[in-house]
Parts: structure tokens; C-alpha cells; sequence
């Protein structure tokens, strides 16, 4: 790809529609020119039917897209729809209609193929790998675990477990209660118990996380002891353990007041925390990685290894 060219990449994702507009140059370098994130929450009427309200929140973000790409005169889109859109039964019209109003093509993908662009996007963010990682991308309707080490890829898997998901499911009082979180955590023991397999063939100490929850915690708990890289950030870990419980233990109001934690996931990052945690208990992690790049970056870095990502 040639450095001038400028490609929009677009993740419809459950609780968030992003675009990332950049070139990539002979180095896999990306030059970032604009980026923005939209708080849709396609999943808040529930992730089985994407409800009125949020199918117009997510078209007029289209819309608003759609004037960017004109602006910035892109002619390379890619855009692609991940958990919400492929298990809501009108995730079909909502693509169509999409297409319809902004001329916008949506590529519906598996959460196998999500995990893929996940782990090619983390792992050109992070310095060259000295030992096993293991990458977490927390989503609205997914979650992805990804095992790789310098050897390569040993192991990924999507999991129904996005924080909409968690959050319909298990937090209905405020603040949670004590028997919500042992429900979580009895549904997390069986829906990952792959993981809880795999980690015992593949041990490893090292969490990388991508997006969402892990942005707000990097903005929040960056190490400021920790060597200075430019598109990663090590975590404070007694930091991220006392957050946690703040967040947990506090109404929705109280999050509010929480520096560092935008309104918009007030809601959703309880038991976004509580999966985190529960993630760090059960591989034994002593070291916590936020990566820059994740989904977005992954597309845009693939594009010319698999086309239109259909």
C-alpha cells in the first residue's frame, strides 16, 4: 500500500461503531488522518433483536460516516459487522438498509475471523514478544481470547460472553449484589472453560487487552515507571485492583463521579471489570499490557492480504 493512499476502515461493533481512516506504509506503518468512536448500543433493547431506537442510532451513525469518507475523499471502505449484527434476527435489514441510506457495504463476519483481525492489529502495537501472551478484546456481544507467543498464533476463540451480554444477564441491581456476581461467575466457569483447557497447555502470566474497557484503564492506571512505547501501556496492577473494587462496589451515580470513565460506559463496565478479574484469576496474570491497536487496525493491516475481508 502506498503511503499516500488513504483507506477507512469501519467496525460495526455491538456497543460501539468506530472508523479509522490512515495509510499504511512500506513498514506496516499506519498514519492515522482521523478516527472517531460512536456509543450505539445496538444490544440495549437486547442482542436477540437490535430494538427501534437503536437500529436508528446505528443508521445515523452510518450517515455521519459516510459525510467523513466524502470529506476526506476516501474511495477504499471496508466495513465490517461482528456480534450484534450476526445473532440479532433483523441484523440482515439493518446491513441492507445500511447500504441503502449511505452507500456503505457491511461484511457480516464470524467470530473467529473477528479474533483473527484482533490478534494482527495487537500484535503490531506491541514490541517484539519475549515470552507467551495472552490477548483479550472485550466487545458487547463477544469476547475474544487469542494465545500467541513468538512462535506464532497457538490458539484463539470467540466467546458469547460481550459486556451487553453480561450486563442483561446478570447485573439488574445497583449496585450489583454479591449473589449476581456468583451467577457471572458460575456462567463464566462453564462458558470458558476452553480456555481454562488451553491455559493449562499454554500457561502464561502476560495479559494484553484491546479496546474499550482496556482504553478507559490505560487512561486511568498507566505505569508511569514502565518503558515509554508508543503504541502500548503497562498497567499499575495494585492500581487496577483497587478500581476494580471502587467500580464494582458503586451505583450508577458513583461512576459518574469516577475520573477517567466516560458516561457512556457507566453501565457496561461492572461486569466488564468482573470478567477482566476473573480472567486474571484464572491464568495466574502478574502483568497487564493495553494495546492501541486492536480490530480496526487488524482490518486495515489485512486489507491487502484478504481483499474486502468479505
Amino acid at each position: 500500500m502506498k503511503t499516500s493512499e488513504l483507506r477507512a476502515v469501519i467496525d460495526l461493533g455491538t456497543n460501539t461503531f468506530h472508523i479509522l481512516i490512515a495509510s499504511v506504509d512500506a513498514n506496516n506503518l499506519i498514519h492515522e488522518v482521523y478516527r472517531e468512536r460512536i456509543f450505539v448500543k445496538l444490544a440495549s433493547d437486547g442482542i436477540e433483536t437490535i430494538g427501534p431506537a437503536p437500529f436508528d442510532r446505528g443508521i445515523t451513525a452510518l450517515r455521519h460516516f459516510a459525510n467523513v469518507i466524502k470529506k476526506y475523499r476516501v474511495t477504499e471502505v471496508t466495513s465490517i459487522g461482528t456480534a450484534a449484527l450476526r445473532t440479532a434476527s433483523n441484523g440482515e435489514v439493518f446491513v441492507r438498509q445500511a447500504e441503502l441510506e449511505t452507500g456503505l457495504k457491511i461484511h457480516l463476519i464470524q467470530g473467529d475471523h473477528e479474533a483473527q483481525l484482533i490478534t494482527r492489529g495487537v500484535l503490531a502495537a506491541l514490541p517484539p514478544l519475549d515470552g507467551r501472551i495472552l490477548i483479550m478484546d472485550i466487545g458487547g456481544g463477544s469476547t475474544e481470547y487469542i494465545l500467541a507467543s513468538e512462535r506464532g498464533v497457538h490458539w484463539r476463540q470467540s466467546f458469547p460472553i460481550g459486556v451487553a451480554v453480561l450486563h442483561r444477564g446478570f447485573h439488574h441491581s445497583d449496585p450489583i449484589t454479591e449473589a449476581e456476581i456468583r451467577d457471572m461467575h458460575a456462567f463464566l466457569d462453564r462458558v470458558l472453560a476452553p480456555l481454562k483447557e488451553i491455559l493449562q497447555q499454554y500457561p502464561t502470566t502476560h495479559l494484553v487487552g484491546a479496546a474499550g474497557t482496556f482504553d478507559v484503564m490505560a487512561e486511568v492506571l498507566k505505569d508511569a515507571a514502565a518503558v515509554a512505547h508508543p503504541t502500548s501501556h503497562t498497567l499499575d496492577l495494585k492500581g487496577m485492583e483497587e478500581l476494580h473494587f471502587r467500580i464494582v462496589a458503586s451505583t450508577t451515580a458513583e461512576r459518574l463521579d469516577i475520573p477517567g470513565i466516560p458516561p457512556e460506559r457507566v453501565d457496561l463496565i461492572v461486569v466488564a471489570m468482573l470478567l477482566i478479574r476473573y480472567t486474571v484469576q484464572l491464568a495466574g496474570i502478574d502483568r497487564i499490557t493495553v494495546s492501541d491497536y486492536a480490530m480496526k487496525e487488524g482490518m486495515l493491516l489485512g486489507i491487502e492480504d484478504s481483499g474486502a475481508l468479505a
